[in-house]
């Protein structure tokens, strides 16, 4: 039987507490501050545990197709998705997760990198 990377590291607890490390570097980022000023951070990390929750195997599901509603009309930058995307990685390492299971998410992480980089022209 495989396990998915959800259930190996402890399930909705533990992707709970790595999405607060996230946003708590994501809160000290010079290049990110600026797209949370107005972000209702309980409200989003709550939705950003269900998605890391789905990508990881997890039991729940979440709806991708949202994420270019949900980031059309922020103009975020490559520079801002891969501060995101880095600083995913190193929470993963904070959290003490395999190398290859660190690839497979950042993977998932960069395959999404259209819905969610969009900057207008």
């Amino acid at each position: 039987m495989t396990i998915n990377i959800y259930d190996k590291y402890g399930g909705f607890e533990t992707v709970s507490k790595i999405v607060h490390g996230l946003y708590e570097k994501v809160a000290t980022s010079e290049i990110l501050k600026p797209y949370f000023e107005n972000v209702d951070m309980q409200s989003l990390m709550s939705h950003q545990t269900i998605f890391f929750s789905s990508i990881m195997g997890g039991p729940v599901q979440y709806d991708a197709s949202k994420l270019t509603d949900v980031h059309r009309d922020l103009n975020i930058s490559e520079e801002a998705f891969a501060e995101v995307a880095e600083l995913f990685e190193e929470v993963l390492e904070d959290f003490s997760v395999q190398q290859q299971d660190i690839d497979s998410l950042m993977s998932i992480v960069a395959s999404v990198k259209p819905q969610i980089v969009q900057i207008k022209k």
